[in-house]
């Protein structure tokens, strides 16, 4: 049996899809052409925030599986913004 390609999609507050779509940042697709997926306790940072996965929620959309991961809110007021 050959592995399945899987479609990760992350789930944000509604604060922080705000805040993307004011800053115009685009998301990396940071698991594409990975065999692992991302695990609950993952960290990843867009725009200088920092995401912890919370929850993982398995779907599918009829044609592929989908791993719909529920993050963290991103607003911190010690946050540090690199770079």
């Amino acid at each position: 049996m050959e592995p399945q390609e899987i479609r990760i999609v992350l789930g944000f507050s509604s604060d922080d899809q705000a805040w993307l779509r004011r800053s115009s940042i685009t998301v990396p697709k940071y698991w594409q052409g990975h065999s692992v997926a991302p695990a609950t306790g993952d960290a990843i940072r867009i725009g200088g925030r920092q995401f912890i996965i919370q929850g993982r929620a398995w779907e599918h959309d009829g044609g592929t599986p989908v791993l719909r991961l529920l993050l963290s809110s991103g607003h911190a007021e010690s946050d540090t913004v690199f770079g």
